[in-house]
């Protein structure tokens, strides 16, 4: 049968029936003809609820192997496929689902009385379940579909597979649409990039609601035909005792920070050919610390919402650490002043790319579109970054985390940076925080090592003679952690709010 739907069967070239896709914890093995199967029954059953092609299906379900089954049946049943983030509230749920209009809208079972009626506002045709262990009226609709082959709907590379909200950090969340050729082209480079073959086999930890776990990690795995050692969620134990059988890993730099506590970490490392790391900055300690004790060096990357991966530090040659290394295969960067000039190797300006991984736009959105594009095409994604002698990228920090201190421009990771590397820090975060005098003060919230003593004054004096007096911190603040997102990003606009008063009765 010849498979006309662009991403599955770029995805899918690869693949064979009878190799394994994945693996859980418990020993049970699924097969790509297995797992194939399944998403072709729930294709069918998204066909019999009225799914018909370029129709929203949200998913709101817990990680599971069904639920990447349905990914996969969504894409071949012609659909948009939009994964919800588990930790999103009822209210949160309705916004989506009453902006995306989705055909059908999967939830857990246990939340099915409460978005039911949402879903249902807004035009949802049927409302199905599926909780963490693969059961629900979704695959009781799967199975009775019975187990006929289904012809997957044609779709072309400019069709939309997905739309991805964005955090929704400075607004309400955009929905980012990304087309079969945004998703297949970038893994088709990773593949590349990575060296990804059939052989590889990748312990998968990640959430798959994010780009990251679902359009990296397993689209990566699907178009090498590799297979995944599937885990529910991080657990240190659990993914240090599968690298013996493992070759890959991708993961937040949390995953890293933690499995460096691993007193078996140095052994059971021994035989991986490759960490990858990113959605949020790793920490030069952290990357220095994991090649001491396992001899690997991660690769750090660099992507987002709307664009999937857009740099990678080499597979061959040095991951410096700090950096996001160079443009993927197809994809191209430029560092640009705000009005869209070319900046001078070496200075910071905001990141723009170019590319066929660069999405289409955002849902319903078309002048917040067109204000995040250039005339000639690139799209400005609001990250600051500087690109050094070797051309290496690295990124200082979002253009709307820049603070502007008696106007002078502060970028935070470079006074982050300072902090970070002084005895006693694990790591900080620096923030403009209204000022009267100076518009904004730099403002520095810092997490102690445990039974560290280091106090205020003895930050402040020992980055006195690193840093220009505008870049120093007007005041520190000491926490026991980071607001962080779920996929480890910190959370600055929380740091804002909770600290904005830090400066109200300043001298001036």
């Amino acid at each position: 049968m010849t498979d006309s739907n662009d991403l599955s069967r770029r995805l899918l070239s690869a693949t064979s029936p009878q190799a394994t896709f994945a693996q859980t914890l418990d020993g049970s093995v699924l097969t790509y003809g297995e797992f194939l199967a399944g998403a072709d029954r729930i294709a069918a059953a998204l066909v019999a609820a009225g799914v018909a092609p370029g129709d929203r299906v949200a998913a709101q379900v817990e990680k599971s192997l069904s639920a990447l089954m349905l990914y996969l049946g969504a894409v071949r049943a012609g659909a948009v496929f939009l994964p919800l983030n588990t930790a999103y509230t009822a209210a949160e749920i309705e916004y989506f689902v009453t902006d995306a209009e989705p055909a059908v809208l999967v939830c857990d079972p246990a939340r099915r009385a409460a978005l039911a009626p949402i879903a249902e506002a807004a035009g949802a045709r049927a409302v199905l379940d599926l909780d963490a262990d693969g059961r629900g009226s979704l695959m009781d609709a799967a199975a009775a579909t019975g187990p006929a082959q289904f012809a997957p709907v044609p779709r072309g590379p400019q069709d939309l597979a997905a739309i991805l909200y964005t955090s929704g950090t400075t607004g309400r969340s955009k929905g980012a649409m990304l087309t079969h050729e945004n998703l297949a082209s970038n893994a088709e480079a990773l593949v590349d990039s990575w060296r990804f073959t059939a052989e590889d086999r990748l312990i998968h930890a990640l959430p798959i609601f994010h780009t990251h776990g679902l359009f990296v990690a397993t689209n990566v795995a699907l178009m090498a035909g590799a297979s995944l050692i599937f885990m529910p969620k991080f657990d240190a134990d659990a993914v240090v005792a599968a690298m013996p059988r493992a070759t890959a890993m991708m993961g937040v730099p949390t995953f890293y920070v933690r499995l460096l506590g691993h007193p078996d970490l140095p052994a059971a490392a021994k035989g991986m050919r490759l960490f990858v790391s990113g959605s949020a900055p790793l920490l030069e300690e952290t990357h220095v610390r994991f090649r001491e004790e396992t001899g690997h060096a991660i690769l750090e990357r660099y992507g987002m919402t709307e664009t999937n991966m857009i740099t990678s530090n080499p597979y061959d040659g040095e991951r410096r650490a700090g950096t996001v290394g160079f443009p993927l295969p197809g994809v191209s960067i430029r560092i640009a002043d705000e009005a869209g000039a070319v900046v001078p190797d070496g200075d910071v300006g905001v990141i723009e790319v170019k590319g066929p991984n660069v999405f289409k736009g955002y849902w319903r959105m078309p002048e917040k579109t067109a204000e995040e594009f250039r005339e000639d095409g690139w799209f400005i994604t609001g990250d600051l970054g500087r690109i050094d002698d070797d051309g290496y990228l690295a990124i200082v920090g979002r253009a709307k985390d820049l603070i502007i201190s008696g106007g002078y421009n502060v970028y935070p990771k470079e006074v982050e940076a300072e902090i970070d590397a002084l005895p006693g820090v694990v790591e900080s975060a620096v923030v403009g925080l209204p000022h009267p005098d100076f518009g904004e003060g730099v403002t520095a919230v810092v997490v102690r090592e445990a039974g560290a003593t280091i106090d205020e004054a003895a930050i402040l004096s020992a980055v006195a003679p690193r840093l220009a007096r505008y870049k120093q911190p007007k005041r520190i603040f000491f926490t026991a952690e980071l607001p962080r997102n779920t996929m480890g990003k910190v959370q600055k606009a929380a740091l804002r709010k909770e600290h904005a008063d830090a400066f109200t009765h300043a001298k001036v």
